[in-house]
């Protein structure tokens, strides 16, 4: 054995004597596209003629070849006893030196292995290599100290999100008050949805954070992969995406009216509805248009008392069970199972039980297309409903039935003049149209009813939708509108509600 500790510097003048090629090679290692420690030990290997290895503060090759060294030698290096150590193992030459590691206590060895005793320049690669691997080992676990900050940012945000899609708004605001004070310190929101080119979703969403500076929420889609949503408080934010949007080629902006917190799951069917439209904009941006709602054209108390009453089965339960119950089953109408679930942070298998169980209690079947439009039609008129009036709904004696309730004349006249768009048309798109709905949305059967193929009643539905100006094929509020005209002209029959049941208002006797 040589020696247990050499602590020898070679001088500048030492270093670049000889050949300084192996500085500028050692150097390129540091440009961002070579930061890689085994390739760094692989090249000083090759570099001194010999073997090498990295081994962490647990012994474990890190990079290199294998090599066999003496353990407490090892030991000593990795607990700071001495930094470095020369041998001279029968015409094996080890040099041994600590690499300090930025977030352990303990040290990582460089061991450096050749058939020839290390001269000064060999010596002075090993050395330097060493230094060089800590500033590689720094920069990596600060990057990845960064990368960590920003996952539990986004899944903190994610979090935010998933809260106000359930109306716990007072848990959002709780959560986001640690990291952005006062961002929800709202009553109502805009929500935006932002597409991208496949692959640019964390370019957008990161542009989408500095565009808003921190003053709106930001969420990478967990439903769909090219998209980012933003719940935005201010106006500011809204005028930051959209320049955004204007400056990157192949993104989109759809934006929801503006909305209280609690109804963040209704602003974010409005912005994906938007989205569609701005597709085809010039400026590929669109906000919700604020249309004629069928809810709009009927008696607001009258609508009051009927959605208290038909939802009244749910009262029993605790309070946070009904609203988790409401708002999934609100999600689960809008879109698919899969989309809600991941919107909502749950299995899908927790959101189809979740709706089943609403079914029960309701005495409904979702797959009917009018039961989900009017039960969607209820949920949306709940949300507005604060505890008082519900419980003024509940104490009515006669609640208007369901088929009374669409036969107003103003809600008459907006479904006459939003089906008779679709009569210019010779295919006649309102038959296939009504067939579809009348079989859940099945083609295949409706093709049956109607005597054609399936695929013509999909080109009639999907042709009805630009005419209509409303998505048909994507369940949700679009469809819902237009199932509701339907029952509203007579052209279909309204659900029979849990028609058993005493004093429900649907029920053909009223308690």
């Amino acid at each position: 054995m040589a020696g247990r500790e050499d602590d020898s510097r070679p001088t500048t003048e030492a270093r670049d004597a000889g050949d300084p090629t192996w500085a500028q090679e050692l150097l390129e290692h540091l440009r961002p596209t070579g930061r890689d420690v085994r390739r760094v030990v692989t090249w000083l290997a090759g570099t001194v003629d010999g073997t090498a290895c990295l081994r962490d503060d647990a012994g474990r090759l890190v990079a290199g070849a294998p090599t066999t060294l003496d353990e407490d030698l090892v030991a000593d290096i990795v607990t700071g006893r001495i930094a470095s150590a020369a041998l001279d193992e029968g015409g094996r030459h080890l040099r041994l030196v600590r690499v300090h590691h930025p977030y352990t206590a303990s040290g990582w060895v460089l061991a450096v292995a050749r058939e020839t005793p290390f001269d000064r320049r060999a010596a002075d690669i090993v050395t330097r290599t060493a230094q060089l691997v800590e500033l590689l080992l720094r920069a990596r676990e600060t990057a990845e100290a960064g990368r960590r900050l920003k996952r539990a940012a986004a899944d903190l945000r994610l979090a935010i999100l998933q809260l106000l899609m359930v109306e716990d708004t007072v848990s959002a605001r709780r959560v986001a008050a640690g990291l952005w004070p006062g961002l929800l310190d709202t009553d109502t929101a805009c929500v935006f949805v932002a597409e991208s080119r496949p692959g640019e979703r964390d370019r957008l969403a990161e542009e989408c954070i500095e565009a808003t500076a921190e003053q709106a929420l930001v969420v990478r889609c967990p439903a769909m992969d090219r998209h980012v949503i933003v719940v935005a408080p201010g106006e500011a934010p809204a005028e930051a995406l959209r320049s955004l949007v204007v400056r990157h080629p192949g993104t989109f902006l759809g934006g929801s009216a503006r909305q209280s917190l609690a109804r963040t799951a209704t602003a974010y069917g409005q912005a994906v509805s938007a989205l569609a439209v701005a597709r085809f904009r010039p400026d590929k941006t669109a906000v919700y248009a604020e249309r004629t709602h069928p809810e709009r054209l009927m008696d607001p108390e009258v609508l009051r008392v009927w959605t208290t009453r038909m939802l009244r089965p749910l009262d029993a339960l605790p309070h946070h069970t009904r609203a988790e119950l409401l708002a999934t089953t609100r999600l689960g109408l809008e879109f698919t199972a899969v989309s809600a679930a991941k919107v909502l942070g749950v299995s899908r298998n927790t959101v189809r039980a979740r709706m089943e169980r609403v079914e029960g209690l309701l005495h409904t079947d979702f797959s009917d297309l009018t039961v989900r439009a009017v039960v969607h039609l209820a949920l949306n008129t709940q949300v507005g409903l604060g505890e008082e009036a519900a419980a003024d709904g509940a104490g009515a004696a006669s609640p208007t039935p369901l088929g009374e309730l669409l036969a107003g004349p103003a809600l008459r006249t907006w479904a006459g003049d939003l089906l008779g768009r679709l009569d210019t048309d010779a295919r006649d798109l309102r038959r296939s149209l009504r067939a579809w709905i009348a079989e859940g949305g099945n083609a295949e059967r409706a093709a049956q009813t109607l005597g054609v193929h399936a695929q013509t009643v999909r080109e009639h539905v999907r042709s009805a939708e630009p005419v209509l100006e409303r998505q048909l094929l994507a369940a949700g509020s679009d469809l819902y509108e237009v199932v509701v005209a339907h029952v509203a002209m007579g052209e279909l029959e309204p659900p029979a509600l849990d028609p058993s049941k005493t004093g429900h208002p649907d029920s053909s006797v009223h308690g």
